[in-house]
Formats: structure tokens, C-alpha cells, sequence
């Protein structure tokens, strides 16, 4: 038997009349017998929540809720009765459908097994990745890895432990249960999910206490309380807002289909039926295997063999050294115009894998791509605006007046203090055109998500507040009805304990930060949660803090870089801890969260909850160790001549902005008067364009404005830079391809086998990285250097120098005064 904790596998019977077998055991076969057993009274009362409650939703068909307002407004009892069985015997969304099964199996969850495993991987996983992420180039081992290693494993454990039952205290246990079941695959997953990737805290830590940084070094305990405090404030908010961004059926937080389908292939290996696969018959799990076995082949090619095919500039390679045709077809730090890679890597890198998002993501990023980014960059630059004819067009890099790499350290007086005299005779800091329109769209996407949400979704808000687990009908809420919840109060009391521990953090260390501050981090957090977690659970694009946080600190607290640093770390990583506990993804501080996918495969709330915070707990332990031990243990550790390369470039990241917003501060960048003052008119932008798009879906009726969504607009392009425009129109080329070319050519082969393709993609990219990673990276072996290697990169664009001027020596460019 399993092993459980409080009955954290029981259903809870009595709060559900839902029978713990299969759904399809429970519902009548007959169409004509569902029809006649729904209640009509129910029936129009649950259509009434859904007309009101999806009518903004942009992935609801919008036949279906023209069939719902024709069903109230006629009040045919059969017509009420058929678009009723569209919403409750299955998920509206065909995603969904295509990815999630309609039935719970029972199986059990919470079985010592799982536990072990998972711990294992928590600890392999955590630890590894800590250590690979203080070196440059890194590399990191995703919970994708986790969930394909777990399943032999698992099923070996089934195989060949001992069926021994132990009896502890009453409680009964044993190490090998049965077959390993897919809810064990699942919970395995969702521990290692929440605490695979190294903690943001860390990045801080490493700026604090690197010998070339701060070296700083306030303990072991500081170290502790900072990274617990900054993960667990993450879990708390995602359960108390659960009633709003997991029960709801629009949440459909698509970057779990990957993984759902992922697990129904590996658990589930009958082929598909022909008739509704477009004549396919293959088994989901021999497909997987096979495209996995695919990509992992071919990206040795664009990774390897031949590096020019990732960033396939051939106009630059044409003519590298003119200077326009590198910044407008340049795909290193130029607007990639004619946009193709042959590298899946180039694609999925920044806004993930394009086949789980949604086509209105992909239409709205490339609009926003277009008029925001390609059109006014172009105007910035050849307009001589910003001094942007002496930088490049696409670059993160900061830049002083002769046109180097902007160097802090000759800016800084005593204990890291601004030097004015130094500053003077220096130079101010100049950024990229792309970097600083980054700035501006990111404050445009942050206003704009608070109107968009508050306009288009506020009613539903507030409705959902008031009902908490008895919303609209759903599918998949219906059925984990008859599990146990995981009450609010566990939230709360867990969100008031990290709370204690981020107090003792700022107030128990010479952190920079007062208590009021570090609430203001944490409120300003909480403020976007429901707003910027809705998006992402409806698009799959992901908006955050990182960008805005160490602005406002920086005004908050001028001339204190390292409560800057502790600022942005509370206020980014609450929110994407939070955004990561919502829905699982497997980036740092992207990883959405676990309760999605916990509530697709029907894993019990409770279970849940202590996979997430026992695993996390662990995992900071662990991760804090390693960090200690490294910077202990290996010789010049984040210098950057360390022979084995430990130059800690996340810390080195961390350290830079913390100086320049800490120290430079943004009264000097973005204050009146400044260079980049302008930029603060996307505050006022961002907030406006929703309002536009409102009026004309609201008020004029214009059907496209519905598909509109401002903050995908302004926000999906976050990463630009570091990330180049390849990536973003790649990534909606391949998005659309899929997800609206074959999903109308080939209806029935997408709803098989899109979301497995997504995952074998990503699982064959992540193992052929990682086998180059140790194969050639890490031992420093040369790879073949011919014209494909070599000279594709002899660009201007490549070399990062594609700027229209260029600063004679012993010249400066820029204002004459700063």
C-alpha cells in the first residue's frame, strides 16, 4: 500500500458525489441519457457564469459562447442541455483536450517510493545545477531530464524492491507498492520542478561574498534565512490565489502540456487510433523516442559541425563589413529582418517551446515585435537619437563615451560609493537602443497588465473571490473535488513564517534594507501576481519584475547597492516563485508551477502542497552547501582568469546592476533631464493601450481587438537583449506553423501528437547539450574549423562593432557635460 500523509491521498466523499473510479465508469454511455439526467435549472445557471465569465477569454472558440448566448436567449431545454455537456464532460479548450485526459485512474500518489526518488533528484539535481551555474559557459540539468530519468527508474524499482509491508506507529508502508504509477512519475516531477534550478538568491550571494565582488560575507545563517525566506514566500502566494489562477478553466497554463502529454505517452503505450489521427497509428511513446532520438542527432550539426547555421545572417556574410546590412539583417546585434535558424536552441531559448503557447501569443509577439522594437529601433538609430549611431543596435553590453564596455570600478570611491569626481572625468553610461527600449516596454507591460486585467477580467476577479472552489463547471475541478484540500489557513500560516524569515534578514544583517523596504518589495510583488499569472496562464508569456525592481529600488534607495540587490531579489523572485508554483515551467525564475499540473493529473492538493515545501526547504540546504563549499574549495573562484572557468557570471551579473542602480542609481539615467527620460512616457503608454483596445472590442465591437492583448505587446520581448529578434519571429514562425497551419490542415494529428513533439523536441535538445556540454565544452576540444566555424562570424554584426560612427582614438562621443 502507499504511504500518505493525514490521508493526503483520500478522497474527500463527502464534499463530492464524484465516484473515485474513472470518469467514464461514472457517466452515462448514451448522449440521449447524459441529456436527460442534467438538471435545467443547473444547466442555465452554470451557462449564465460561463457567458459572463469567458466572454474577454481570447482561446475560448468564439462559436462556443455564441452557442451558450443562443441557448439562454432562445431557452430550448435540449439546445440548453447540449451547449451545457460542451462545458462539463470535457475542457472547452481543445488544448486541453488535446493533452489532458478527462478522468482520474486513482492512482496512488504519495508512496514512500516517490518520496525517495524524488528526493534524490532534488538533491542531484539542485546541487549540480548550483555548481555548473558559477561556470562560463553553463550549463543546467531541466526537470525534463528528471522526468525521463525517473521512469526507468521507477519502473525498476517496481520490478526488483522488495513488496515487504511495514508496520510504523500503525502505519502501514512498504517501499514497492506496484507498477510505478503515472501520479507517482508526477509527484517525483513536481519536486524536482519547484527546486531543480538554483535559487535567484543566490546570484545575490555570489556578489556578496565573491573575492572579486563585495567579499562580504555575513554567514551561513544570513545565507540560510535569505534563500528560504525569498523561495517560500513563492509557494504561500500561490495557494492563496489558487481560486483565481488554478481552478478556473481559461488558466490553462499551456507550457504543462508538454508535460501532461509527456506522461500519458510514457505510461500509456497503445497506438493511436487512425481514424482520428489523420492515419497515423503510432504509439505516442515510440513517436516520442523517435523525434527525441532525431533532434538529439541533429543538433550536432547547427552545435557543432556547422555553428553558422544557428544564426543564418547570409547577407552579413555576403557583405560583413557594411554597416547597414549588419545591422538590419545581423542576427548577433542586428533586427534579423530576413530571420532563419536551423537551431532549435535559437527558437525555444527565451520564450520556450513554441508549439505548447498560443496562437494569439505568437500573432501579438510578432506585432509587437514589428511596430515596437524592428520599426523604432530603426527610427532611434538613424535619427541620431540616444547616441545611437555609435552603439550597437541589439546588445545588453553597456557603453562609456569611447565607445568600450562601460567599467564600474572607475566610478567607485570608498565601501562602493559613487565618486562625483570620478563620474565627471569618466563618463556617463550609455545603453543600446534595444536595451533602452527594453526599459521603456517593460514599464509598459507591467501598467499595462494591471489596466488589461482590471478591465477585461475584474468582474471575473471578483466573482472568483467570492466562490473559491464552486465556479463555472470544469472537468478537471469537478474531479478533484473528491480529494482532501489543502486548506488556505496551511498558506497563510506557511506565507507568515517566510515573512519572518525575510524580517530577520534585513533586520538581523548589515543587509541595507530596512523592514519597510522589504515589505515594499514584497507588496510591490504581490500587486502583480494575479494580473501577470493570469497572462501567462492564458498566452504562456511570462512578465516579471526584473527589470522594474532594481529601478524603483534604486530611487527608493540611493547610494545602497547592496539593499538594491536584496530588493530585487524579495520583489522578482516573490513573483516568479509565484508564477513558477502556479503552473511548472523549467527556467529559473520562469519555472511555472506545480499546482496546474498537479490539478491536470489529478495528484491530491495535499500531496502538493508538502512535495513543494519539503522539496524546496531540502533543495536550499543543498544549494547553499555547494555554493559554500565552491567558493571555499576551488582556487580564485569568480575571478575571470579561473582556470576551470568558475567565473561566476550570474554573481558577476547581479554585482554590475547592482552597482549601476545602487551606485549610478536611475535618477541619472531615466530622472528629468537625463538622457533617457523620454522613456518614462511608456508608463502612460502602457496604461492607454488597454483602455484603446477595450473601447473598440467593448464599445465598437471590433472582433479583432478581442485577440489583442497589450501586455503580450510591450512584454513578450523581455529578454531583447540579451536576446536577439531572431528568437521572438523564429519562435512565432514555428508557433504558427503548428498551432494554427497543421492544427486546420491536419486536425487529428495535432491533437495527438503536437504536444508530444513539443516535449521530444526540448528532451533531444537537452540531452544533445548536455553530452556536448561534457564531450567537447568542458575538456576544451576543438571543434572542426572550416568556413562554417570561422568565417561566418568575420562580421561586424558578429564581432559586435556594426555602428554607424566610429570614436577616433582619444576622442569621446556623447553630451559635454553630466
Amino acid at each position: 500500500m502507499g504511504f500518505s500523509f493525514k490521508r493526503a491521498d483520500a478522497s474527500a466523499t463527502t464534499t463530492s458525489e464524484i465516484n473515485p473510479s474513472p470518469v467514464e465508469k461514472t457517466t452515462p454511455n448514451s448522449s440521449d441519457e447524459k441529456l436527460r439526467r442534467i438538471d435545467v435549472a443547473t444547466a442555465i445557471a452554470d451557462l449564465d457564469k460561463i457567458q459572463h465569465n469567458h466572454q474577454w477569454d481570447p482561446n475560448l472558440p468564439q462559436e462556443k459562447l455564441d452557442a451558450v448566448k443562443s441557448a439562454l436567449r432562445h431557452g430550448d431545454i435540449k439546445e440548453i442541455a447540449e451547449v451545457d455537456l460542451l462545458f462539463t464532460e470535457d475542457s472547452p479548450y481543445e488544448e486541453v483536450r488535446a493533452a489532458v485526459r478527462n478522468t482520474d485512474g486513482g492512482e496512488v500518489a504519495c508512496t514512500v517510493r516517490a518520496w525517495i526518488l524524488g528526493m534524490i533528484f532534488v538533491t542531484l539535481g539542485s546541487g549540480l545545477n548550483m555548481l555548473l551555474s558559477m561556470r562560463s559557459p553553463m550549463v543546467n540539468f531541466p526537470a525534463l531530464v528528471v522526468v525521463l530519468l525517473a521512469y526507468p527508474v521507477g519502473c525498476l524499482w517496481a520490478k526488483f524492491m522488495p513488496t515487504k509491508v511495514f508496520n510504523t506507529f500503525g502505519l502501514q508502508w512498504t517501499f514497492n507498492p506496484g507498477p510505478f504509477t503515472i501520479k507517482e512519475h508526477t509527484v517525483v516531477t513536481i519536486m524536482s520542478n519547484v527546486s531543480i534550478s538554483y535559487a535567484y538568491s543566490t546570484d545575490a550571494l555570489l556578489a556578496l561574498q565573491g573575492k572579486p565582488f563585495y567579499n562580504i560575507n555575513l554567514g551561513w545563517g544570513f545565507a540560510l534565512i535569505f534563500t528560504l525566506s525569498s523561495q517560500l514566500i513563492g509557494i504561500s502566494l500561490s495557494g492563496i490565489f489558487r481560486r483565481f489562477l488554478v481552478y478556473p478553466a481559461a488558466m490553462m497554463w499551456p507550457t504543462q502540456f508538454s508535460y501532461t502529454s509527456l506522461f500519458y505517452a510514457l505510461h500509456d503505450k497503445r497506438k493511436s487510433d487512425g481514424s482520428t489521427a489523420n492515419g497515423w497509428t503510432m504509439s505516442r511513446y515510440r513517436y516520442f523516442f523517435i523525434v527525441t532520438a532525431g533532434m538529439f542527432c541533429y543538433y550536432w550539426i547547427p552545435g557543432v559541425l556547422w555553428q553558422g547555421l544557428s544564426v543564418f545572417a547570409f547577407i552579413t556574410w555576403i557583405k560583413p563589413d557594411n554597416i547597414v546590412l549588419n545591422q538590419l539583417f545581423g542576427g548577433f546585434t542586428g533586427l534579423s529582418l530576413i530571420p532563419i535558424t536551423f537551431d532549435w536552441t535559437y527558437v525555444s531559448a527565451y520564450l520556450y517551446d513554441p508549439l505548447v503557447a498560443t496562437t494569439e501569443a505568437h500573432v501579438n509577439t510578432l506585432i509587437g515585435l514589428f511596430f515596437f522594437v524592428m520599426i523604432t529601433t530603426i527610427g532611434i538609430t538613424y535619427s541620431g537619437a540616444i547616441y545611437a549611431e555609435y552603439l550597437p543596435l541589439v546588445t545588453s553590453q553597456t557603453y562609456d563615451n569611447t565607445q568600450k564596455a562601460y567599467n564600474v570600478s572607475k566610478i567607485l570611491g570608498d565601501n562602493f560609493t559613487l565618486d562625483l569626481d570620478k563620474y565627471h572625468t569618466y563618463s556617463p553610461l550609455f545603453l543600446s537602443p534595444t536595451l533602452a527600449l527594453n526599459y521603456g516596454l517593460s514599464f509598459a507591460a507591467l501598467t499595462a497588465s494591471l489596466v488589461h486585467v482590471g478591465l477585461f477580467y475584474g468582474k471575473e476577479i471578483w466573482y472568483r473571490l467570492k466562490t473559491a472552489r464552486n465556479q463555472e463547471p470544469d472537468i478537471h475541478l469537478k474531479l478533484m473535488k473528491k480529494y482532501v484540500e489543502a486548506p488556505e489557513w496551511w498558506y497563510f500560516a506557511l506565507f507568515l513564517f517566510s515573512l519572518a524569515l525575510g524580517l530577520g534578514t534585513v533586520l538581523g544583517y548589515d543587509s541595507q534594507l530596512p523592514w519597510w523596504g522589504f515589505f515594499v518589495s514584497v507588496i510591490i510583488a504581490m500587486v502583480f501576481v494575479i494580473p501577470t499569472c493570469m497572462i501567462m496562464a492564458m498566452s504562456n508569456i511570462m512578465l516579471s519584475l526584473n527589470v522594474i525592481s532594481p529601478f524603483i529600488a534604486g530611487f527608493i534607495f540611493p547610494g545602497r547597492p547592496i539593499g538594491v540587490m536584496i530588493f530585487k531579489v524579495f520583489s522578482t523572485i516573490t513573483l516568479g516563485q509565484a508564477q513558477t508554483y502556479e503552473s511548472t515551467q523549467i527556467t529559473n525564475m520562469k519555472q511555472t508551477s506545480d499546482l496546474k499540473l498537479a490539478h491536470y493529473m489529478k495528484v491530491p492538493p495535499r500531496v502538493t502542497f508538502w512535495c513543494q515545501v519539503v522539496a524546496s526547504i531540502w533543495a536550499v540546504f543543498v544549494q547553499i552547501a555547494v555554493m559554500n563549499w565552491t567558493l571555499g574549495a576551488i582556487p580564485d573562484v569568480c575571478s575571470n582568469t579561473q582556470p576551470s572557468h568558475f567565473t561566476c557570471p550570474n554573481g558577476r551579473a547581479f554585482f554590475s546592476s547592482s552597482i549601476v542602480w545602487g551606485v549610478l542609481g536611475p535618477e541619472r539615467m531615466f530622472g528629468p533631464g537625463s538622457m533617457y527620460a523620454t522613456f518614462n512616457w511608456f508608463w502612460l503608454i502602457g496604461a492607454g493601450t488597454p483602455v484603446l483596445l477595450w473601447f473598440l472590442a467593448r464599445k465598437l465591437k471590433v472582433g479583432l481587438a478581442r485577440h489583442l492583448n497589450a501586455p503580450i505587446l510591450f512584454g513578450a520581448m523581455a529578454w531583447l537583449p540579451p536576446a536577439t529578434p531572431i528568437s521572438f519571429s523564429s519562435w512565432a514562425f514555428w508557433g504558427l506553423v503548428f498551432n494554427w497551419g497543421i492544427r486546420k490542415r491536419f486536425n487529428g494529428w495535432w491533437h495527438n501528437y503536437n504536444y508530444v513533439t513539443a516535449a521530444a523536441l526540448d528532451a533531444g535538445l537537452i540531452l544533445s547539450t548536455i553530452v556536448i556540454f561534457f564531450a567537447i565544452t568542458l575538456p576544451g576540444v576543438t571543434i572542426p574549423q572550416w568556413w562554417g566555424n570561422v568565417d561566418v562570424f568575420n562580421t561586424a554584426d558578429a564581432s559586435y562593432t556594426a555602428w554607424l560612427k566610429t570614436v577616433p582614438d582619444g576622442e569621446t562621443f556623447g553630451p559635454k557635460t553630466w
